[in-house]
């Protein structure tokens, strides 16, 4: 029975996680900033093709989900 208990929290907290999601999506044309479309973010455009790699925002988005992982981990000990 534990088992199925951690795997409702764990259900809990990945729909919290998707829940804020959306809501960050939802409301991302209202914030100050493009997420995407930050300073640092590589863009090429040619004459016939473009390229865009966005690593200043995947940096960005990384340090937060280790950052979120970090904290959901220390309150499962």
């Amino acid at each position: 029975m534990d088992s199925a208990r951690e795997l409702g929290k764990l259900l809990v907290v990945c729909g919290l996680v998707l829940a804020v999601a959306g809501c960050f999506l939802a409301f991302s044309g209202k914030l100050p900033f493009r997420l995407g479309r930050l300073p640092g973010d590589i863009s090429y455009k040619g004459e016939n093709s473009s390229f865009y790699f966005p690593i200043v925002t995947c940096i960005l988005l990384s340090a937060a989900l280790t950052l979120i992982m970090w904290i959901v981990n220390h309150f499962r000990r």
